[in-house]
């Protein structure tokens, strides 16, 4: 399925399901939705860091240190963390991530660069100690990067905003 098409919930300011339409649709209208931010780390603490290819729909070429991606219509936010955080790092039978908290993104930056204006964001984490292949569809780079070196790369890289937000409030839940 084209991802502009995947059905998705359409939320209201406190997180309620107010209808459904497709994802180019939410999109384009600037509709509030709902994503899951997963952070994974391999068994010695690094953090799985990629930069996103340039056919993304929101925040093409730009780095994340977060897997995820939306929620779809009906699906719970630990179904999505699981079936996202599997499908980017290109493995099966990872354990749940562990949920952390919630949080409304509102970037300024979010229109400019095809994002959906705003959406519930969950924030997760997981260890991950199988090899990974990465979708070359969603990542054309990928690295377990030590936590003092991504810190480094923070004023260096293009970072998606909505990710940079979570990364911020995840070091400010710790």
């Amino acid at each position: 399925m084209n991802p502009a098409e995947e059905i998705l919930d359409i939320v209201d300011d406190q997180d309620r399901v107010v209808g459904q339409a497709p994802r180019g649709e939410v999109y384009a209208n600037h509709w509030r939705h709902r994503a899951v931010f997963v952070l994974a780390r391999d068994p010695a603490g690094r953090i799985f860091v990629h930069r996103r290819t340039t056919t993304k729909l929101v925040f093409p070429g730009r780095y994340d240190m977060f897997v995820g991606g939306v929620v779809g219509t009906g699906e719970s936010y630990d179904a999505a963390a699981l079936r996202e955080a599997e499908e980017e790092l290109g493995v099966s039978g990872l354990p749940a991530p562990a949920p952390l908290f919630k949080f409304l993104y509102e970037g300024e930056d979010a229109e400019a660069h095809g994002g959906g204006g705003s959406w519930w964001s969950y924030v997760y984490e997981v260890t991950c100690d199988l090899p990974v292949r990465p979708q070359a569809e969603e990542i054309d780079w990928h690295a377990f990067l030590p936590p003092e070196e991504l810190e480094r790369r923070l004023g260096e890289w293009p970072w998606t905003p909505d990710g940079l937000a979570a990364y911020e409030r995840l070091k400010a839940h710790r």
